[in-house]
């Protein structure tokens, strides 16, 4: 699930968007609304979380004009202002929740599950990703190849679930570590190369078809490929850095 995060105040956006990466989603923050609304038009989120006081614009406006455009993502708006008209007002123009600072962490997670359920029932219901006998079911958090249950950490779910979501594309380092990490790729590190390695260990280590292919000078790419050899991914030592 991916999240919009407009948030100016940049202590408590950086708390946000760790603990929702750490609850499994995929976080983007924005710290202006000009920036906010950009990403908000030009890429496709499950929520959006949007202060309302921002530096340059109000999140009431932006997101006016954002449903103006005909966009239907849900929109919890995340603020110190409780007056009950700021409330109505954030409704009445288009926010499908209201949420006041100073908040407890476990109500913003519960919040944002309850939109995606009145998003779409059926889709959220419908959270089970496959590839070969591969299943990774989101909202329950397992995955499992054929009847073996396999453990994966946090992060791995992640990388995981990103794969599974671009499977069969070849998808280069950088992207990766954009995507799943947040940030920009060092060549100077292997922390892509060593998460491919733990996560290949406990998905296709154990099984005769191999899922996920090292494409040489360019990245990974998650597809079955029946009797695919061992790559040079394979040596990679699993404890040359710490990718949590």
């Amino acid at each position: 699930m991916k999240v919009l995060l407009v948030e100016d105040e940049h202590k408590l956006g950086e708390y946000i968007k760790k603990g929702l990466s750490e609850a499994g989603f995929i976080v983007e923050h924005q710290a202006t609304g000009l920036d906010g609304y950009h990403a908000m038009m030009m890429n496709t989120f499950n929520v959006i979380i949007m202060d309302v006081m921002l530096p340059d614009v109000s999140g009431f406006e932006l997101v006016r004009n954002y449903r103006a455009a005909g966009k239907h993502t849900p929109v919890l708006f995340l603020t110190a202002k409780d007056e009950l008209s700021d409330r109505v007002k954030g409704i009445e123009i288009g926010g499908d929740d209201y949420l006041t600072k100073p908040f407890a962490f476990a109500e913003l997670i519960v919040r944002i599950k309850s939109l995606l359920r009145r998003a779409n029932q059926a889709d959220y219901q419908n959270t089970v990703m496959q590839l070969a006998d591969l299943k990774l079911d989101i909202a329950k958090r397992t995955v499992h190849r054929g009847e073996t249950p396999i453990k994966l950490t946090a992060k791995e779910f992640a990388l995981l679930q990103f794969m599974l979501e671009r499977q069969g594309e070849v998808l280069p380092r950088s992207v990766i570590a954009s995507q799943v990490w947040d940030m920009n790729f060092d060549s100077d590190t292997n922390v892509i190369d060593v998460a491919i390695r733990r996560l290949r260990l406990k998905v296709d280590d154990e099984f005769t078809v191999k899922l996920i292919h090292t494409i040489r000078g360019m990245g990974y790419k998650l597809e079955e490929i029946q009797n695919a050899e061992k790559d040079e991914c394979s040596v990679a030592q699993t404890n040359a850095i710490d990718v949590e």
